[in-house]
């Protein structure tokens, strides 16, 4: 869809554009994966039911997980520990690491602590102040080891209680809903970075409030388009879609096997209007759209209505 605009004395065609490839959201991701699993009362129930006994021992898993880190050596070389562990460093991260326990223990539930878990993946992803990427291995097995000392905690803590065998597999339920939600932030950022062509982005009015700060740059492979820098951008910051698009659901045809065709519904992103991209100071809406390429050193902005 098109509309006719004066530019420079001349009439051109301004179109509208749409995204129909974004990831899910991390709050979509969240509900689809609970719901999968059934995560339900009945887990809740036997969970809470364990709760004390793992807080009484949270200090202990917060100290023995970093010391663990420390003493494996692949790990300890990533967070720059191979001659022991910065004070300071350390401090941050057991801190985070006891807000994230603080929230799992009290059955956080909401879809913000999915979005906290989503960022947090992508501060595994090098996307942090220290810069630091843990490779996914690390962040399974770390939520893996996480699960295996419940196992030993309860068992400790409540021998023979009937109770704990149901409890632990909603613990485990719940600790793979935390992973999926790590892995899916991290994915956006290690996206964000793949490729070897710089791209600045700079962002302009109400847009700073969801990306906390002014430019970014991204990296991208030699010749592609800007529908893969925009679909990066909106997987890297889900939360800023509600703001700049319409929901239109399209009938899309696909052949299955045999070559017949099947009518499918697929979910379009569709840019509310004043929302504009700018590549190197040019309305992407009166060039090529989506179809333009990006070349190293080029620039984007994207401005909100009434910039």
């Amino acid at each position: 869809m098109g509309m006719a605009t004066l530019l420079n004395g001349h009439v051109t065609e301004e179109t509208t554009w749409q995204l129909s490839n974004l990831a899910q959201t991390p709050e979509e991701e969240w509900n689809r994966l609970r719901d999968f699993l059934a995560l339900g009362p009945a887990d809740f129930e036997a969970m809470l039911a364990t709760v004390e006994s793992l807080f009484r021992r949270g200090p202990e898993l917060v100290v023995g997980t970093y010391d663990y880190l420390l003493a494996h050596h692949g790990t300890a070389v990533i967070l720059g520990w191979e001659k022991g562990a910065d004070p300071e460093h350390l401090a941050e991260r057991r801190r985070f690491f006891t807000v994230w326990l603080a929230r799992m223990l009290g059955l956080d539930m909401s879809h913000d602590f999915a979005r906290y878990l989503f960022r947090a993946g992508q501060i595994h992803a090098a996307h942090g102040p220290r810069q630091i990427h843990v490779p996914d291995v690390y962040v399974t097995g770390s939520i893996s080891l996480v699960n295996a000392t419940f196992a030993r905690f309860l068992r400790e803590e409540m021998p023979g209680n009937p109770i704990v065998p149901a409890a632990l597999a909603g613990w485990n339920k719940l600790l793979s809903l935390h992973l999926h939600l790590m892995l899916l932030g991290y994915q956006s950022a290690r996206a964000w970075d793949a490729g070897d062509c710089p791209v600045e982005l700079s962002f302009y009015g109400r847009l700073r409030d969801y990306t906390k700060r002014k430019t970014m740059t991204m990296h991208l492979p030699e010749g592609s388009r800007m529908e893969t820098l925009l679909t990066r951008f909106f997987n890297y910051f889900p939360r800023v879609r509600t703001d700049v698009f319409e929901i239109e659901w399209l009938d899309k045809e696909q052949l299955d096997e045999q070559g017949r065709p099947w009518m499918m519904v697929e979910k379009s992103h569709q840019v509310r209007k004043g929302w504009r991209v700018l590549l190197n100071g040019r309305n992407i809406s009166f060039e090529n759209g989506l179809n333009q390429i990006i070349k190293p050193g080029d620039k984007v902005s994207i401005f909100p209505p009434g910039r």
